[in-house]
Order: structure tokens, then C-alpha cells, then sequence
């Protein structure tokens, strides 16, 4: 009989639920999925007004430390500066209370800065994963003047990491032209599926649900259905700096459209939209592994994404794709589900086929217990 082995792991992200969009919804489920294998989980985070300091939620511990945030969806330079002044003694007296064997950071900034300063202090190895705004030429529309400037410190903290997991081809391409030499490996995001599988009736409704940038794409959305004549509501889910613009866009427009603002993913109005909701639309120009589309194969609807993007690997050939910024490519795949019930019953069938197969927490979690160990038997071999 092999004897089980269980790994003691400090993981630092700056975004947790409530805070932030898909990362941090990551950063929760496979750290509930180590805690359920076996392993010690510890997570240092922000904190935010409402939220305890200290939380033990399944199985692990959630240690939140003060910092300048102001908002629950957007975290600014000077906010993040804040976090890694008070998350590094945090995490450094927790090093002295805690055998550790691997710290694992989820954004190569702040987290990245955080882990490499931690490692270098405690000799802990340190491995990231990357999510797609801190890899160079990810965010047209954002950071590229920050990664000019931190370009140095990006590429000693990439070049120092024992591993950077990407989560699609497309970030590893994104990161390999940034630094050819870093050490990576791709593992997919997971998700718990069920969740959304109530049987509540579906209802002729069309739904998006994404944080507001413009690289988001909804503008190409609410473009592509206004005038379309269709007997489907119309309902979009997030807050960002994009909003307003969105709703005046909106408001110019014949076809009617319910904004519901920010809404936590635990809560009861996001899943029964989520659950009724006929056809999800990620209209993103850029992105690299949007959780949302895992919820919405999870809820049975059908998708419309955007191809050559992460958003592609996730769905492969399980939704219609057009390509970023199309705004008549969208307007025909809309017509297309509106008006075909069995490819939208398809649609649904295959893409729930290749969430159970592809993208379980415990598969994923396995596929990082592996890293986990070849990163040590390599550190301790040196």
C-alpha cells in the first residue's frame, strides 16, 4: 500500500470571494478541493469592509489583511501597493508558525512579488499561477504602461518561480513571447458541476454576466441585438468602469435591456438567473479562462464566445464562436439559437459532456499535487 503523503501550502491572492471576478473564484475552489485530499491550506487575501479577518471555510483558513481597497470589483495600483505592505509580515509570521513546503501565488502581480520576497526570506520554494492581466499584451486596453515600467521586476519574479502554471495555450503563448525561457505548464481551471443543475424551467432569456471593461465586449452585444426582434428578455450582470457608458448605449437602443449591477455568485438572485437563462453571451475581445463559462455549461445554457481567444479552449466546439469585436458575427449566432431549439439542446448536451470530463476540481487538483512534487523533489535535489 502507497503511503499518502499531505503537503502543508500557503497560497496568496489578493482577490477572494466576494472580492474580484473568476481568479479568486479559482484560488476557492481548488484550495476546498487540496483541504478535502489531505493537504494544509492556508490563504492570506485582502480585506475588505464586512469581511472577518480570520475565516476557516472547508477545511482551510482565510486570513485577510488590511489594505486601501475601495471596491469589490476593481483593485487600483496604490490599493495593491497597500496589500503587500501588510500580507508580507502576515505571511512571513506565518512561515515561523507553519512548516510550509510550497508557497502558490495566483497573479504574478502582487501575489508574484509577494511569494518571490517570501521565498527569497524563508527559502520556501514558490510557484504562480498566471490568469491573464499580469502577462504582457494581455490587456490592450489596460496595464501596458504598468508592465513597461515593472518589466524588470516582472521577468526576476517569472525567471526566479519554480513553475508558472497557465491555464490555456493562449496565456502560455502570451508569456512565452514576454520571457521564452520561463518554466510552464498548462493546467486547466475547474469547477464543482451541479451546481446550477436545479431543473428550475428555462425561460426565453438571454444573459451576460462579466465584470465592465470595454475589452469585455459587451458594447458588440448591445450593438448586435438592437432592432432584432425576438420574444427573449435581455439581462447583464456585472459592475465595472464601463457600466455607465453601457447603459447609455442601452438606453439609445429599441431593444429592452435589464442591468442588475453587481451580484454575488453565491446569491440567489445570480443562480436563478444563471439556472433559467436560455443563451449566456461572453462577448470578450480578450481573456484568458472565464470561470463564468464554466457556470453557464454547468447551467444548461447555450453559449455564444468569442473564438481565438482562452475563451475557445474552454468551449472547444461545444458553443457558436464569431470573432472579437464582430458585432454582425454575434447578431447571426443569435439568430441562429433563436431560431433552432434542437442546436441549443445540443449545444447544452455537449457542453456539459465536457465540463464533467474536463474541468472537475479533483482532476485539476490532482494535475497540481503533481507540480506541487516535482517542484520539490527538484528543489530539495539541488
Amino acid at each position: 500500500m502507497v503511503k499518502r503523503h499531505f503537503l502543508k501550502i500557503l497560497k496568496l491572492c489578493y482577490e477572494y470571494p466576494p472580492l474580484g471576478g473568476g481568479g479568486g473564484h479559482v484560488v476557492y475552489g481548488l484550495s476546498k478541493q487540496l483541504a478535502a485530499m489531505g493537504h494544509h491550506v492556508d490563504l492570506v487575501t485582502m480585506k475588505y469592509k464586512g469581511l472577518p479577518h480570520f475565516e476557516q471555510a472547508e477545511n482551510f483558513s482565510i486570513r485577510r489583511v488590511p489594505c486601501l481597497r475601495h471596491s469589490p470589483v476593481i483593485c487600483h495600483p496604490h490599493e495593491l501597493i497597500s496589500y503587500l505592505c501588510t500580507a508580507l509580515p502576515t505571511a512571513l509570521k506565518m512561515t515561523t508558525e507553519t512548516p510550509y513546503d510550497i508557497i502558490h501565488a495566483h497573479f504574478i502581480f502582487p501575489d508574484g512579488i509577494l511569494a518571490y520576497l517570501l521565498s527569497k526570506i524563508t527559502g520556501i520554494p514558490y510557484l504562480i499561477t498566471s490568469h491573464g492581466s499580469d502577462v504582457p499584451g494581455f490587456n490592450p486596453d489596460r496595464f501596458i504602461r504598468l508592465h513597461k515600467i515593472l518589466r524588470p521586476l516582472w521577468k526576476r519574479i517569472v525567471g526566479s518561480c519554480s513553475q508558472v502554471i497557465c491555464i490555456t495555450r493562449y496565456i502560455e503563448t502570451l508569456l512565452k513571447q514576454a520571457m521564452p525561457e520561463a518554466r510552464t505548464v498548462i493546467i486547466p481551471n475547474g469547477f464543482f458541476p451541479g451546481r446550477f443543475r436545479t431543473g428550475k424551467q428555462k425561460q426565453d432569456r438571454i444573459l451576460i454576466v462579466t465584470r465592465m471593461f470595454k475589452r469585455k465586449g459587451v458594447q458588440h452585444f448591445l450593438a448586435a441585438v438592437d432592432g432584432l426582434v425576438m420574444n427573449h428578455e435581455i439581462h447583464i450582470v456585472g459592475d465595472g468602469p464601463h457600466l455607465d457608458t453601457l447603459k447609455q448605449q442601452a438606453e439609445a437602443m429599441t431593444t429592452r435591456v435589464q442591468f442588475h449591477g453587481f451580484l454575488e455568485n453565491s446569491s440567489a438572485p445570480f443562480g436563478d438567473l444563471m439556472e433559467t437563462s436560455k443563451i449566456f453571451v461572453f462577448p470578450s475581445e480578450s481573456d484568458n479562462f472565464p470561470i463564468v463559462l464554466l457556470e453557464a455549461m454547468d447551467a444548461g445554457m447555450a453559449i455564444i464566445t468569442t473564438k481565438n481567444t482562452g475563451c475557445e479552449e474552454v468551449v472547444d466546439n461545444t458553443a457558436l464562436l464569431v470573432s472579437p469585436g464582430d458585432t454582425e458575427g454575434l447578431r447571426q449566432a443569435l439568430i441562429k439559437y433563436l431560431g433552432d431549439s434542437l442546436l441549443c439542446e445540443q449545444s447544452v448536451e455537449k457542453a456539459r459532456r465536457r465540463l464533467d470530463e474536463n474541468f472537475t476540481w479533483d482532476a485539476v487538483a490532482k494535475k497540481y499535487v503533481n507540480i506541487y512534487d516535482k517542484v520539490l523533489k527538484t528543489n530539495y535535489s539541488e
